[in-house]
């Protein structure tokens, strides 16, 4: 897990994923899937939440090995977490953000990543 701090002391960036040299770079691709900024979860009001691809090679037959993160941006920190991965198609990024967005799944990520968030926000401060 890598921590980088921003703009203040109270404001983290946690990459949650197991190589974090994997993402060090811009996306290949990006859905939205919340950026209205009024949704609160447990103290922290979600500014963002989005999809992130990163394509990390390519095979002949089987296609694109993709990396998917789910990035959740608060008031309070931002974090970029592994969501999924592998070899499944050309469209991944784009029936994960359908599932997601058709099965309520929207909550589930934001839950999850604000209770990470948390987390390492507590650690900090002791």
């Amino acid at each position: 897990m890598l921590f980088r701090n921003l703009h203040t002391l109270s404001f983290v960036k946690v990459v949650d994923v197991s190589n974090p040299e994997r993402v060090n770079r811009a996306p290949d691709k990006t859905v939205v899937l919340l950026s209205s900024g009024n949704f609160v979860e447990q103290g922290f009001t979600v500014k963002r939440v989005q999809l992130n691809l990163y394509i990390q090679k390519k095979d002949q037959k089987m296609g694109p090995y993709s990396l998917i993160t789910s990035y959740i941006e608060t008031d309070k920190g931002e974090i970029e977490m592994t969501f999924d991965e592998g070899y499944k198609g050309e469209k991944m990024l784009e029936e994960t953000a359908g599932f997601l967005t058709s099965h309520l799944g929207i909550s589930s990520l934001i839950l999850r990543s604000v209770i990470q968030l948390k987390s390492v926000l507590e650690k900090r401060e002791t």
